[in-house]
């Protein structure tokens, strides 16, 4: 197993490699971060005081993501190295394994209380990995993201606090404005069907019933008889709308709506939803807050709640 002075080692042949991938801002802490989630968590609290670079961008699947040479100098370099845990980053566990032996190495939603997280049929012991979809249980990642700061700079610890509450309320905000819009959907009609299993916190904390043709990760197959049961579901209940996500391949979606008309169920794609990733950078749905709006505000709209056009803020594209 690699330790960090291994992969410092590693980095420094690797940045030979790599022109620039060793100019970092002196005058800034230097974080890097697996998800687009967490690293808007990191810029939110972090400031002016960071510089973070996020490994995942749009339409990157984390349950499926292996850490590149130009990862390995990144992450190797950083003062502080955030990643999610929870197994959503399979792919890289053994990696951050080896990277944390002696390194500054934090999976800031592992330490989340066991109560408050979904286990699921398809790993044992195991948890579900996609809380962000519950913007109060994403505050508590937030917490944890400050305090990872906090530990790595302690002299600039009012700011990250200051940044963290007020990130925080704004938090709060977003989840009383997706309360409101979700609890318009009519009871009969709170049946979210997507591509994989990420919608499950989305669920409990709305009052939805979700149905994923994959589990919780993506790396998980969706046989023909998990299809065909879908679709005699949509049939029999008369479900008119399903959603496609970002980060996901429409495939199985496309199955099942095809399924349902060869028995004379007209299906529509209710919207695009973020899962596993967010917006384009410099957009806001390429922000957290952005995500979950567009979320929310899609999942309302089709469902036949009552939601505004452009969203919590009137920023939606």
């Amino acid at each position: 197993m690699l330790t960090r002075r291994g992969l410092m080692g590693m980095a420094t042949a690797l940045a030979i490699l790599l022109p620039g991938a060793s100019a970092w801002a002196a005058e800034k802490l230097d974080v890097v971060a697996t998800t687009g989630m967490i690293a808007d968590a990191a810029r939110q609290v972090g400031g002016d005081l960071v510089e973070v670079k996020g490994l995942m961008g749009p339409g990157v699947d984390p349950h499926a993501y292996r850490q590149t040479r130009s990862d390995i100098v990144a992450m190797a370099n950083a003062d502080l190295v955030l990643w999610h845990g929870l197994y959503l980053e399979a792919q890289m566990e053994q990696f951050f394994d080896g990277l944390s032996e002696d390194g500054n190495v934090v999976a800031v939603a592992d330490s989340l209380p066991k109560n408050l997280l979904i286990s699921h049929d398809d790993y044992d012991d195991k948890y579900d990995p996609h809380v962000w979809m519950n913007p109060n249980l994403w505050s508590r990642v937030v917490l944890n993201v400050r305090d990872a700061l906090i530990e790595t700079q302690p002299e600039s610890e009012s700011v990250f606090r200051e940044n963290a509450e007020a990130h925080l309320a704004d938090l709060t905000r977003l989840a009383t404005y997706t309360t409101e819009v979700l609890a318009s959907v009519p009871a009969e009609e709170r049946v979210l069907l997507t591509s994989h299993d990420a919608f499950n916190y989305f669920g409990s904390a709305y009052g939805f019933e979700v149905m994923g043709i994959q589990g919780i990760s993506t790396e998980s197959e969706a046989g023909l008889q998990r299809i065909a049961a879908l679709v005699d579901e949509l049939v029999e209940r008369n479900i008119k709308a399903v959603f496609v996500e970002s980060s996901v391949s429409d495939r199985n979606i496309r199955a099942v709506i095809e399924g349902a008309a060869a028995k004379g169920h007209t299906v529509k794609i209710g919207g695009e939803l973020f899962s596993d990733a967010m917006g384009e950078p410099g957009t806001y749905e390429g922000t957290y807050i952005g995500m979950i709006d567009h979320n929310a505000t899609t999942v309302a709209g089709a469902l036949g709640g009552q939601a505004p056009e452009r969203g919590m803020q009137g920023l939606l594209n």
